[in-house]
């Protein structure tokens, strides 16, 4: 079970650091269609699995796919928005994948145990890859991506597109050379140093309580004596309450700024881990883990907002994705480590690790930029 789960991470942190770093080379919306196909395809493939070999190696190429698309549809979206919402707009995209979330413990709860359920799970799981046609044709590229790869006239062209529809008056610019192309070493410059190692720890922080925590969900309240569709129930009750953490980061973070609200929310999820690692009755468990889910999902809204924003368009895509990568090495121990910790100490002590793991978390995000209500970084 530990390494069906970690494999897909594996493919994630491949997928997260090429993906971004090809989104700043070719394009945001090239990278983000194509990932939509292979990780729909794979994931329809994995219905086919005769054994553990080639479910290992399906999940793992949807983990490609997966892990480049996040960080490159934040990349996207922040890039378009308006610099005075553009924290909530990144925000509200990532509630979706609450939106997701409720959908997959549905299928869990009603889907999974019949007959073969499990393989009609990775069927529904086909859809994204024919999104990926509508997102080809419909999705506008990134104006900031085409106007430094010197491709001015269609950067003019998508402006225009929303000018018209916004009723203003079209203004031409001025040309632009095309830029060098990026690099990982320029992360670790001095300019750009102490953001990137603030993102790498946060990242990792939060990947390894969220995965850690959300992955072992459903066995550990079957382990409590729970069975498997109480189990799903119970999930689905808990990943309701991600929506409200949502909403709140999504106003916060245009109130009280990126750092502030990452922070507190990192705060929150680590007491909300820890009380729910000591809880003991069925009412206790779904309100520490209600919490948890909402903090926890609050604190991811608000990490997709900022980290596009600590770098400069040539780099953005490299950057979130680099940072994405690292975070998912955590995401590949955090589902290994956590039956070890319950072995050693219990349900306590694995959460009470995740609580930690939070906090680290909270310490990097203190020294993160904030650009609240300011342009994006051109150079």
């Amino acid at each position: 079970l530990s390494w069906v789960a970690s494999i897909g991470f594996v493919g994630m942190a491949l997928g997260a650091s090429l993906g971004g770093l090809l989104a700043d080379r070719i394009g945001r919306r090239t990278v983000f269609a194509l990932t939509l196909l292979i990780y729909g395809l794979a994931t329809g493939a994995s219905a086919l699995a005769t054994g553990l070999i080639m479910l290992l190696v399906l999940r793992f190429i949807v983990g490609l796919g997966l892990g480049a698309e996040l960080p490159v549809a934040s990349t996207l979206v922040s890039e378009y928005a308006p610099a005075r919402i553009r924290g909530r707009v990144v925000v509200i995209l990532e509630a979706f994948w609450a939106l997701g979330w409720l959908l997959a413990a549905i299928i869990g709860a009603t889907v999974v145990p019949m007959d073969d359920g499990w393989r009609w799970a990775f069927v529904i799981g086909m859809v994204p890859a024919l999104y990926a046609v509508v997102v080809r044709v419909g999705l506008p590229e990134s104006v900031r991506f085409l106007e430094r790869t010197g491709r001015t006239a269609e950067a003019e062209a998508a402006v225009r597109h929303y000018e018209r529809a916004a009723g203003v008056e079209a203004v031409s610019s001025p040309p632009h050379k095309p830029q060098p192309a990026p690099s990982w070493r320029e992360l670790w410059s001095k300019r750009f140093r102490r953001g990137t190692l603030a993102l790498w720890v946060t990242w990792f922080g939060v990947n390894f309580a969220y995965y850690g925590a959300f992955i072992w969900l459903p066995s550990l309240l079957v382990a409590r004596g729970y069975d498997l569709v109480d189990s799903f129930r119970y999930s689905l009750l808990i990943t309701l309450a991600q929506l409200p953490g949502y909403a709140v980061a999504a106003f916060l973070i245009e109130k009280w700024g990126r750092r502030a609200t990452l922070a507190t929310f990192l705060a929150g999820s680590a007491v909300s881990a820890v009380l729910f690692g000591q809880a003991g009755s069925t009412t206790t468990i779904l309100v520490a883990g209600m919490a948890l889910s909402a903090f926890n999902l609050g604190a991811w809204g608000a990490l997709y907002a900022v980290t596009p924003e600590v770098y400069p368009t040539a780099l953005r895509g490299t950057g979130a994705g680099s940072a994405a990568a690292f975070g998912r090495i955590a995401s590949i121990l955090a589902p290994l480590s956590v039956p070890v910790f319950v072995q050693w100490g219990g349900t306590g002590l694995a959460f009470a690790a995740l609580g930690v793991a939070f906090l680290v978390a909270m310490v990097a995000a203190l020294f993160l930029p904030d650009l609240t209500g300011q342009s994006l970084q051109e150079e």
